[in-house]
């Protein structure tokens, strides 16, 4: 390529980003809900009231509302800077603080995909973003103020950079994540499972000294947490509302009055049982991404809420959707397979399909059409391609989408495994999985 040719392709795509970026723009001046960062000012009310009016911070309640401070102490330890900033500062940090990590995020999902794809990088990151803003997950999570991206983000760097690399630290962000808020400690079981002992126990322990150290500076709280604001559900919500996008949320809106349990724990044991073989699968060959990308479709599935905004665990798999799908051979049904499942499944998530059964929730299209992103999740669980890695798992070295070489060819790996990502298109080779072949 000339550099004339060069410069007249940045121009083009510098255009190209702009009117992007302008149709996201006008699509969320229209769909994006205005939340007003009701969730952050549920934080900053009751870090006000717990440290400027001697109140206890599980006692306090957004005036108006039955929404308070539902996380463990150490989340209030972490978020204790917020009680000492005006409020257009504490909505500065929030925000500013989930653009960076999405943007950290993304970059490391992605990049690998454009290198081998032969995109320009910058521009594939742009576009990404632009989209990631669309996307409902995303948007509802800045729009409300909440933490989602922070907690991925910490989960990230010790499955996509420490834990491949064998740093004796990982665990640490997977530990730190469960004691700001617990639903990560599935990624403790994540571990377990994929037989990872020391980055396992590094994260008990993380978690474990974060929880003490916010014992020891505040008892009172740590008491209240533990023996009662943890119980209080009802503190969170009503399971059937259609923004709980998990499977107690289906359970629930099939009978509102009187949700049944039993039928909830079987669904969350038959997805444990799957979610396991396949995570297994994955760390058996070093994909330890798409183990990030399964994990967190798992903990949406099986958390007894998880609100539309929790749904930006869905991002990795998302990614790697379109990873699988540039890696297929080209023209081939595989291709065509994964990307049409990643455009359908990402254009639902953008559509708020899901509200045109807010009131409404009965009969088989309230049934299939309020729980569209449980379908969607629960489809990532199944269908999502496991690769290898060039790097036997637990070797330093193999990266979450490894270095390029040679497949390896590890033993006793189910059938759901694709060709490694760094393979050159005339090399690959099928050696199984979820979606058609062409």
């Amino acid at each position: 390529m000339t550099v004339a040719q060069g410069a007249r392709r940045t121009a083009a795509q510098v255009v190209g980003v702009v009117v992007l970026a302008v149709a996201v723009a006008a699509f969320l001046s229209v769909a994006a809900v205005r939340h007003g960062f009701f969730d952050l000012k549920v934080y900053y009310g009751a870090l006000d009231f717990w440290v400027h009016d001697d109140g206890e911070i599980y006692d306090y309640l957004k005036p108006g509302t039955q929404y308070g401070f539902t996380y463990p102490p150490f989340a209030a330890l972490v978020m204790l800077p917020m009680a000492y900033l005006p409020w257009p500062a504490a909505i500065t940090v929030s925000v500013a603080a989930s653009v960076v990590v999405s943007t950290v995020l993304i970059w490391w999902l992605l990049d690998p995909v454009s290198r081998r794809a032969g995109w320009t990088r910058w521009f594939a990151l742009a576009v990404a973003l632009c989209l990631a803003a669309a996307y409902e997950p995303m948007r509802e999570t800045v729009n409300f103020g909440q933490v989602n991206m922070l907690l991925l983000f910490l989960v990230a760097v010790d499955l996509l950079r420490l834990l491949p690399a064998g740093n004796r630290w990982a665990g640490v962000g997977i530990g730190l994540a469960t004691a700001i808020k617990l639903t990560p400690g599935v990624f403790i079981v994540y571990l377990l499972v994929t037989r990872r002992w020391r980055a396992a126990f590094t994260s008990m322990a993380a978690a474990a000294l974060a929880t003490l150290v916010a014992a020891a500076l505040f008892p009172d709280a740590s008491r209240e947490f533990w023996t009662s604001a943890l119980w209080n559900t009802g503190r969170v919500g009503e399971l059937a509302f259609v923004s709980n996008q998990s499977l107690r949320g289906v359970v629930a809106r099939l009978d509102p009055e009187h949700p049944s349990t039993l039928a909830w724990l079987v669904l969350v044991l038959a997805t444990l049982a799957l979610w396991a073989w396949r995570c297994r699968a994955a760390a058996a060959v070093g994909d330890h991404a798409t183990g990030l990308a399964l994990t967190g479709a798992l903990m949406c599935l099986v958390s007894p809420v998880t609100w539309v905004h929790h749904l930006v665990w869905l991002i990795p798999g998302l990614i790697l959707l379109v990873d699988n799908a540039v890696a297929a051979p080209a023209g081939s049904r595989r291709r065509r397979a994964l990307a049409g499942f990643a455009v359908v499944a990402y254009g639902l998530l953008c559509s708020r399909i899901v509200w045109a059964w807010e009131k409404d929730f009965t009969g088989l299209d309230g049934f299939l059409g309020s729980n569209t992103y449980v379908w969607i999740s629960l489809a990532l669980l199944v269908l999502l391609p496991i690769r290898r890695t060039a790097s036997p798992a637990g070797h330093p070295g193999a990266g979450p989408a490894g270095p390029a070489g040679s497949a390896v060819e590890p033993a006793d790996v189910p059938d759901l495994v694709e060709v490694h990502r760094g393979t050159p298109a005339g090399e690959r080779h099928r050696v199984g999985g979820a979606l058609p072949v062409g």
